[in-house]
């Protein structure tokens, strides 16, 4: 006679490794790395100098009413992403700053792109987009509001993430509070992180906004952008000089969206996941059709994702925000390449 509970075992161990959301929950190391403000969120990451830097929003909440809730911008650094020490704290008495994202221009200096929001009462009158720069990663200039060429510049401007190649940035900006209540994105070029010049217009309908800019071995720009009202993320593909652009619908939803090109040309994803009552942060490994391979929910839940992602010394390297345990605070997550972005 048949043992009907080993088949079972046995069924039950299949489906798990034959699942797309295979999850490797020994192989995560997850360290709550900051929570001195009230309201901790939107995190970025990079190395600098031999140091990991990690920004985010501090904040009484998550929106303010008035420039007395303002958010700043708080950057901390580590040598081995174990202990963190502050380094400086950028604010504006006008802007909300938050968002914040690090890169490291052509010159070798440290960049720090910030949104700067302007709230009355509680609602969002303008949006200009600010910069900050530091020679040393310990010294940071005053944050500078940003340039858009003139005959594109609109109210609301936010630069949402700068990616360096060679020896230009490029950036989508995307432009709120058009009529019909529709959104406009289009992508920027820039070589000094200050002044940005039109390159193209995106093609992208219901409410395109948040996006990040990869490079593949080919020269290929990738564009993963979020849209609202519950439509699913898209990625866009172009050759030079990036003027034309094939839009893949990715089939799920995005929310503070990055990513990491790997082997074979698939794509390690970090963002909000949506699922009926549950809100995580997760990585995806995909492909440039958007169907998943593995995912790797963090531990995380309610207010959460905005991930910073880097890969160094065989480790995946993922900074981000939640409130799963209280209020919102920040998590550094370290997932061993074997695990995650390996075949």
């Amino acid at each position: 006679m048949c043992d009907r509970s080993r088949i079972s075992g046995f069924l039950i161990f299949y489906l798990l490794l034959a699942s797309p959301f295979l999850t490797y929950p020994q192989s995560v190391k997850v360290k709550k790395i900051w929570d001195k403000a009230p309201h901790n969120a939107f995190t970025d990451l990079v190395r600098y100098k031999s140091y990991f830097y990690c920004t985010f929003r501090e904040g009484k909440n998550h929106v303010p009413m008035d420039s007395a809730g303002n958010g700043k911008i708080r950057i901390i650094r580590s040598k081995d992403g174990d202990r963190w020490e502050s380094v400086t704290l950028l604010s504006n008495e006008k802007y909300d700053l938050r968002d914040p994202k690090l890169s490291v221009t052509p010159d070798k200096r440290l960049m720090v792109l910030m949104g700067g929001s302007l709230y009355v009462s509680g609602k969002r009158t303008e949006m200009l987009s600010h910069v900050s720069f530091s020679a040393d990663g310990l010294n940071f200039t005053p944050p500078a509001p940003v340039s858009v060429e003139k005959n594109i510049r609109s109210r609301f401007d936010w630069i949402w993430r700068l990616t360096w190649e060679d020896n230009s940035g490029y950036a989508v900006v995307y432009q709120s509070g058009l009529p019909g209540n529709r959104n406009r994105v289009r992508l920027l070029t820039t070589d000094d992180g200050l002044s940005y010049a039109h390159l193209a217009d995106l093609e992208v309908d219901t409410l395109p906004n948040e996006s990040s800019i990869r490079f593949d071995g080919d020269d290929n720009m990738l564009i993963l952008m979020r849209r609202e009202a519950n439509a699913n993320g898209m990625l866009g593909i172009s050759s030079p000089p990036y003027r034309e652009w094939k839009w893949i619908n990715l089939g799920f939803r995005l929310g503070g969206p990055n990513f990491i090109l790997i082997k074979n040309g698939r794509l390690c994803l970090g963002t909000r996941l949506y699922k009926p009552g549950i809100i995580r942060t997760v990585i995806y490994i995909t492909d440039r059709q958007g169907r998943i391979d593995k995912a790797v929910e963090l531990p995380s839940g309610g207010d959460t994702s905005y991930p910073g992602m880097l890969i160094w010394r065989k480790k995946l390297w993922i900074s981000y925000y939640s409130s799963h345990e209280g209020k919102t605070s920040i998590y550094l997550a370290k997932i061993r390449n074997r695990a995650l972005l390996h075949d």
